[in-house]
């Protein structure tokens, strides 16, 4: 099971159908892709900026290889490790392109392939019960929680032996 993120517009709200189309659902974890084609993986989602600063760090890995003498064998070991980060971080960095372009993450779930992640994220988003009732706040604030007298794990005292 993999978690997928869904990004779309911050003005539109729970129930609208008119931006769902658009939206993108972005898988969490390592991406075989990113890790085998490296920037043209980022160019292919439309990342422009990921897709620079990929290759960037690539050449550059390149450059220092060259300055510094390496083997021909640390050289490869270099370039895999450097392509096993972006396999790592390209959801990541899709994620971020998102949330630069006004489309943060809005829901989250936890499915076993890509379409039934837009099935239960279109279900979800779509609900008009979720629509109806605001935003969750993410943390309860300190004057909503109970105040107790238990410090710790045990809330009474045991007698001591």
């Amino acid at each position: 099971m993999r978690t997928y993120t869904l990004h779309l517009p911050e003005h539109t709200l729970a129930g609208e159908t008119q931006e769902i189309d658009r939206a993108q659902v972005v898988p969490d974890g390592f991406s075989w892709p990113a890790f085998a084609y490296g920037p043209l993986w980022f160019l292919y989602h439309r990342l422009w900026l990921a897709a620079l600063l990929v290759t960037v760090l690539l050449v550059g890995a390149v450059v220092l290889g060259q300055v510094l003498n390496l083997r021909p064998v640390a050289g490869a070991a270099v370039a895999l490790l450097m392509q096993l980060l972006i396999g790592l971080e390209a959801s990541s960095l899709r994620r971020w392109t998102y949330a630069r372009q006004g489309r943060p993450v809005r829901d989250a779930v936890v499915a076993g392939s890509a379409e039934e992640a837009e099935i239960k994220v279109v279900g979800r988003w779509l609900d008009p019960a979720r629509a109806a009732r605001p935003p969750a706040a993410p943390f309860p604030s300190a004057s909503s929680r109970v105040s107790e007298g238990v410090i710790g794990l045990f809330p009474f005292s045991e007698d001591r032996r």
